[in-house]
């Protein structure tokens, strides 16, 4: 209990004076004795919760109450004493550090504090210890920085430390007290472990007519690392050590799995059987652990092709056939044929001779079996005109499956081509001819004899090689103009040929002037050698009053084989010109500078004059039999026309609707017939007339054998 004493120097002892405290605890904390001032705590003080108090004494006179001295102001300060432990407030502390962290590696600061008075004795001095995890962890024992202890922290072999970490006063002083808190310390993960498969050989299979971009497995190496540490990229490589073309692999981002995907077509009677190797690689290498090794792993991979019924394949796709124009002009002419054909498929591009064992093919010196399907090869010489579509066999065995050939008519409308459906013998059906379709693209159907749904197609181009059938000929219709003062060389005109042919060579043209041709003293022709000729003058000057158009014929030959010819035939008209030589006028009269006209020709064209005149006799006696016919038709008698003219008009006054005179002149004749006749025989002729035809425009009879009145009208 503690005692604290007031007083007044007014006070003599007697009772008189009576003192009395206010303020902070007064009445409760602290009492005070009335007659002698004395002040006593009540309770037990803590200065961890109150440092000190301020309090107020009087002295007052006990009769009167009344003060006797000023108010006086006074503060009780509480002592420290070592009653309070260190704490640590702010946990729960959670750090992390790396693995393979070297030693003395920072991982956190702890501190803890002390409520005691830190200038008042050792009782706020804090010293920090471990008191568990002292072999893989060490404090700082005045700042509480805890570090690592050991270089080998593995996350894989424990992840997670709880340490605990004391906190003691008066220094580490006995006597001193303490607390503590547990730390938790977390290894995080560094790439410190490369990949691992699981097992070292994989299994798979596939159909051989999986599309490109089937999956074929999965698989996963495995990685103790955790986080980015294990994503893994992936590589495939064949036996051999190249890439593995046939399957190629993706990784999956979010399992890490390696996926095989089908990245070519499978072919189960070329290679049944793919082996690949799978490598598993870390994605983010950490240099500082290079010397741990590399960070990847292998493992085999071994595909399995199951079969499965698929068509005939063309091998190639498509083939070149070609064929002379002559040899198939008159259609029927054969251009190849598909049978079977014994050959080794050893996986390289064309044919190859069969292998010893025709049961089984070599591959890096190991044997596989074989299994047998059938197939379809393209096989096409070059240049000799014909070409074959074999029956390819993988191995060295006959074909077992039949088969059925056809052409694609919708590339073959016209039907050229015809093909048998048991051996495929290619012939044409129809002539061909260079210059009307140099090319013909056909596509030919190979399918099994038992199920027509397996089909499959070959694109086969056929050229038609040229021959020489086609005569040269003038380019034009050459017409050239010459002035009558031409002077002898002159150049007249240059002459050019065309030709549908195409010779491997090129053309070579010859030019001269028809044998049966008298020479010509006017003009003379000179091969230039360059597939062109040039026509000159050979004297001074022309009479254009004598003969003013020249025709020469012009006789072009090729150079073959068969050499072919043609006469084509230069038109020069004789023009008067002025004196700068600018044709001024040209006649037409034309005079043929041919060849005598032969017998034969002569007799022709008197054949063709007789019938003319024939002819034209013939027309002249109808015509005239004709007339004859027609005069006697005029003299028959009239009386039984009837006349019959329903229209209505003017009258005789009406002059514009028709021509009167005309139906005047038609009474006029019948009454001159009938008064030559007699008078009594017009009902007669009334009641036998015959039937009456009406014209559409003007209602008059037209009897028949009776002249066609319509002129008239």
């Amino acid at each position: 209990m503690l005692r604290q004493e007031i007083h007044s120097d007014s006070d003599e002892g007697d009772g008189a004076i009576k003192y009395t405290i206010s303020g902070e605890g007064a009445g409760t904390i602290f009492l005070i004795d009335e007659l002698t001032g004395d002040i006593h705590a009540m309770e037990r003080l803590d200065r961890e919760q109150k440092t000190f108090y301020t309090l107020r004494a009087q002295a007052r006179d006990r009769a009167t109450n009344r003060l006797l001295e000023p108010e006086s102001e006074f503060i009780i300060k509480v002592q420290d004493i070592n009653d309070s432990e260190p704490r640590f407030l702010h946990g729960p502390y959670i750090g992390s550090v790396a693995e393979l962290s070297p030693t003395g590696t920072s991982v956190m600061q702890v501190m803890a504090s002390d409520a005691d008075d830190p200038t008042y004795g050792s009782s706020a001095r804090l010293v920090y210890s471990v008191l568990d995890g002292e072999h893989h962890f060490t404090v700082d024992p005045k700042t509480g920085v805890i570090r690592t202890a050991v270089p080998d922290l593995d996350r894989e072999s424990q992840e997670r430390y709880e340490v605990v970490i004391q906190a003691t006063d008066m220094a580490g002083q006995l006597g001193g007290l303490s607390g503590s808190t547990t730390v938790t310390i977390v290894v995080t993960d560094v790439n410190d472990n490369p990949p691992r498969f699981p097992q070292k050989m994989y299994h798979f299979s596939i159909q051989e007519s999986a599309p490109i971009g089937t999956a074929v497995g999965r698989v996963k190496a495995e990685d103790s690392d955790v986080g980015e540490n294990t994503d893994m990229t992936y590589h495939l490589k064949d036996e051999s050590g190249g890439g593995g073309s046939v399957f190629k692999v993706t990784t999956d981002s979010d399992t890490q799995e390696a996926i095989i995907v089908v990245q070519k077509h499978l072919d189960f009677e070329s290679q049944p059987v793919h082996t690949v190797v799978l490598e598993a690689l870390n994605k983010f290498v950490d240099p500082r652990f290079a010397d741990l090794g590399t960070f990847c792993d292998q493992a085999i991979v071994r595909v399995s092709v199951t079969d499965v019924d698929e068509p005939p394949e063309f091998r190639p796709p498509s083939g070149l056939l070609e064929l002379g124009e002559a040899a198939a002009s008159a259609g029927g002419a054969s251009l190849g044929c598909c049978r079977p054909r014994h050959v080794l498929d050893t996986g390289l591009s064309g044919l190859e001779p069969p292998h010893k064992d025709p049961g089984r093919r070599r591959n890096k010196g190991l044997f596989h079996e074989a299994t047998e399907k059938p197939q379809i090869s393209l096989w096409c010489p070059s240049r000799n005109g014909t070409g074959s579509l074999w029956c390819w066999n993988t191995f060295n065995q006959p074909c077992t499956a039949p088969l059925r050939y056809a052409i694609d008519r919708d590339s073959d409308l016209d039907q050229i081509f015809d093909i048998d459906a048991d051996t495929g013998a290619i012939v044409t059906g129809k002539g061909l001819d260079r210059e009307t379709a140099g090319w013909h693209n056909i596509t030919v159907l190979a399918m099994e004899a038992d199920n027509q749904a397996q089909l499959s197609r070959a694109s086969l181009r056929i050229r038609i090689l040229d021959v020489n059938d086609n005569p040269p000929e003038l380019a034009t219709p050459y017409e050239a103009a010459v002035c009558e003062d031409a002077k002898p060389g002159q150049l007249i005109q240059t002459i050019s040929v065309v030709d549908r042919d195409e010779p491997q060579g090129g053309h070579r043209f010859y030019f001269r002037l028809v044998p049966e041709a008298p020479s010509n003293p006017h003009f003379s022709l000179l091969d230039i050698q360059d597939n062109t000729a040039a026509v000159h003058t050979q004297h001074l000057g022309f009479n254009r009053q004598e003969q003013d158009v020249f025709f020469l014929p012009i006789l072009v030959v090729d150079s073959g084989p068969p050499t072919l010819s043609s006469t084509g035939t230069l038109t020069i008209r004789i023009c008067g010109c002025d004196s700068s030589g600018a044709i001024q006028s040209c006649n037409t009269t034309a005079f043929v500078m041919a060849a005598s006209l032969s017998p034969g020709a002569l007799i022709a064209l008197l054949v063709c004059v007789l019938i003319l005149v024939v002819l034209v006799l013939l027309i002249l006696t109808l015509r005239r039999h004709h007339k004859s016919h027609l005069s006697s038709d005029e003299d028959e008698d009239m009386r039984d026309n009837v006349i019959k003219y329903n229209d209505e008009g003017g009258g005789e006054q009406d002059t514009e609707a028709y021509d009167m005179s005309a139906l005047r002149s038609l009474y006029d004749f019948g009454e001159l017939k009938g008064g030559d006749s007699g008078g009594g025989g017009g009902a007669d002729r009334g009641a036998s007339s015959p039937p009456q035809t009406h014209l559409p425009f003007l209602d008059l009879p037209i009897l028949p054998g009776r002249r066609d009145w319509r002129r008239a009208c």
